[in-house]
């Protein structure tokens, strides 16, 4: 009696739940062929939320060995955001013995020179072609050997991505090897120790000749990872802060969570130029809850506003204030900029104009995009700071080399009205 009184209930309450459940999501993960360009056979699977926004951000999520794309997609928290926040992520996957990404050939380590990094460029270009996506919020994110590749990538293609976070990954071309295998010991243990230069050039040299600017990191460890040790971390932040020239001394070092300490280099907001954050007491297991979504703030992508859909256009401005330091050295020097909205209306979309001394040449920047590299340089405001609000800064700065002259501009303006100096 009671099984029959069970089976009777069970269908009425059942379809009590169905009626005021919310509808479920209608997006999916798809699988996508015929991409483009793809010399390693890579696998493309594309999540595009039901809510996606007109010229939606891309988000490349990277899977570790032995993963796939749909285990990257199931396992982590990136597509639910992608739900919040109207992005779209590609989920790429590797289908060699291992499922490993190619982070350690040659031709994986420079522009164009084929092998895995090619085909997620492709992956890029197809979302662009397709959907429509702003070419000037492309991130990358990945875990492991994701971790890695998300730091090939900002090596190989930084006119691509515009940001990066590595969990758990080493430093650009640090696992490189020439005969063929695809796995470095030295690296993996944590034993190979280069100078902040030497991995900077190490990044420079995967894209020759190329002087725009670098795209931020942000990179992630456990304290107690035994695949990838932990030294790779201070190995990484050597690497990004050389690469996009700030102080490798942090700007701010606080702890957002028990157990985790960030340090921020180049300045103290969400969206500084590097970020690294050292988890303690963890292996080699990241990103766990709450991650993805640091990750996400650090790239902009839960802002609540849309972007300004012609940033090249400058509004009428308000009052500006410019600092301007320069570290200089030899052949070369570091100039940091500081603007600052001192009128009472927000400045948005800006863009800094000054002319640099004879002799001084741009070859990397950070916070703005630089162009062109000498004489009359217009500097634009990127996603995260091209809104400045009455009384805040946005720090940008750039390398630069010289010829004898390490002088600064002698004036600014923004939007054609003069700023004031110091």
């Amino acid at each position: 009696m009671l099984t029959a009184l069970l089976a009777g209930i069970l269908p009425l309450l059942s379809a009590l739940l169905l009626a005021v459940a919310p509808p479920a999501s209608a997006a999916t993960l798809t699988e996508v062929t015929g991409f483009g360009s793809n010399p390693s056979n890579l696998r493309m699977h594309l999540y595009v939320p039901d809510g996606v926004r007109e010229r939606p951000a891309v988000l490349v999520a990277v899977h570790y060995c032995t993963g796939s794309g749909p285990a990257f997609y199931s396992g982590t928290e990136f597509a639910s955001l992608a739900d919040r926040y109207g992005f779209i992520v590609v989920y790429p996957s590797a289908t060699r013995s291992g499922n490993c990404f190619d982070v350690s050939s040659p031709q994986a380590l420079r522009r164009d020179g084929g092998s895995d990094p090619v085909g997620i460029r492709s992956m890029v270009g197809y979302v662009q072609q397709r959907y429509g996506s702003d070419p000037g919020r492309v991130f990358v994110t990945g875990a492991s050997s994701g971790a890695m590749m998300t730091n090939v990538l900002l090596g190989d293609y930084p006119d691509v991505f515009k940001a990066g976070a590595a969990f758990m990954g080493v430093p650009h071309s640090c696992f490189a090897t020439t005969d063929g295998s695809e796995w470095n010991s030295a690296c993996a243990n944590g034993t190979v120790d280069r100078t902040p230069q030497q991995w900077g050039d190490l990044v420079r040299a995967a894209y020759p000749g190329y002087s725009g600017a670098r795209p931020r990191m942000q990179v992630w460890h456990g304290t107690e990872d035994s695949t990838l040790r932990y030294p790779n971390l201070n190995e990484e932040i050597d690497q990004w802060t050389d690469v996009l020239g700030v102080s490798r001394t942090p700007a701010s070092t606080d702890s957002p969570q028990s157990g985790w300490t960030r340090t921020r280099y180049g300045s103290t907001g969400d969206q500084a130029p590097v970020e690294a954050i050292s988890v303690q007491g963890v292996g080699h297991s990241l990103p766990t809850a709450g991650m993805a979504a640091r990750a996400v703030t650090f790239f902009g992508l839960d802002a609540t506003t849309p972007t300004d859909p012609d940033p090249g256009t400058d509004p009428t401005p308000g009052s500006c204030r410019v600092g301007y330091t320069v570290s200089a050295w030899n052949t070369g020097l570091t100039a940091t900029i500081t603007l600052t909205n001192t009128g009472t209306t927000a400045l948005t979309g800006w863009s800094l104009a000054f002319t640099l001394p004879a002799g001084q040449t741009i070859t990397s920047g950070w916070g703005a995009n630089y162009s062109p590299s000498a004489g009359a340089v217009t500097a634009t405001g990127l996603t995260y700071n091209a809104t400045l609000a009455p009384g805040a800064s946005a720090q940008t700065g750039f390398q630069a080399s010289h010829s004898g002259d390490t002088g600064k501009p002698s004036a600014f303006t923004v939007g054609g009205a003069a700023c004031g100096t110091g």
